[in-house]
């Protein structure tokens, strides 16, 4: 169990890793497996949100992810758009609020509308916030990010020498994320694999053997006790 007066992370970040193997290993097709790994994302923030960790970020659908066989991508497509139409309700009840970020751009025109629904059904919720990493690469949003900064230099709304952390924060897909404090990846895989690489400048770093089908709650807790055993000192020396 875990005590109540511990200092829960604000913001937590999971690379969904394993759906794949976990399907292999029981000669399932690889989409069974993405199946299973949706219904732990939602038993997964569910708990967080009854921790009162108030930022869940998952890694759904990387930019690189593009160039795996079309009908890999048009599985998981198929999926996306299952749960977009069919969760909305549970989502809302649930008082969790969900965001999208990545290059939507890439996304069709019908997953882009389910994406505003849901995010507009929700919006107004004030438990947990799941953002779903979706066409999204850690460097493509720092050039993102840069590149918004740069036509912002260019119409003299800033000038360089007032660009710093803050002004590059706020340009990312999502401004409002706060920093990443724990960063989880299951499957037993030690990479960080281009996810938030801005964010995660002083997150604490966990890898779980545990294929992501097979997570649990117990699972999460486990992270989080690794998580409160951290000396956090962002390069200070404490006590000193």
């Amino acid at each position: 169990m875990l005590l109540a007066d511990q200092n829960i992370p604000q913001h937590v970040a999971i690379v969904l890793d394993g759906n794949g193997r976990w399907a292999k290993r029981r000669n399932l097709p690889t989409i069974s497996g993405h199946r299973e790994g949706a219904k732990t994302l939602k038993t997964i923030t569910k708990h967080a949100n009854q921790l009162g960790i108030k930022f869940l970020t998952v890694f759904a659908f990387s930019t690189e992810n593009w160039k795996r066989p079309q009908f890999w991508v048009d599985e998981l497509m198929g999926l996306l758009k299952f749960y977009l139409k069919n969760e909305v309700q549970e989502i809302v009840d649930n008082n969790i609020r969900v965001k999208i970020m990545g290059r939507r751009e890439h996304l069709s025109e019908e997953i882009n509308n389910l994406i505003l629904n849901l995010e507009d059904r929700s919006c107004h919720n004030t438990g947990i916030t799941l953002s779903i990493a979706l066409s999204y690469g850690g460097r493509d949003e720092i050039v993102y990010a840069c590149q918004k900064i740069a036509n912002l230099v260019h119409q003299g709304v800033l000038r360089p020498e007032e660009i710093d952390e803050a002004s590059i924060s706020a340009n990312l897909f999502e401004p409002e994320l706060p920093p990443l404090d724990l960063f989880i990846r299951t499957s037993g895989e030690m990479r960080i694999s281009n996810f938030l690489l801005w964010q995660l400048a002083y997150a604490e770093l966990v890898f779980l053997p545990k294929l992501w089908p097979d997570f649990t709650s117990e699972d999460f807790d486990l992270a989080l006790k690794e998580f409160f055993k951290r000396e956090r000192r962002y390069g200070a020396i404490i006590g000193s």
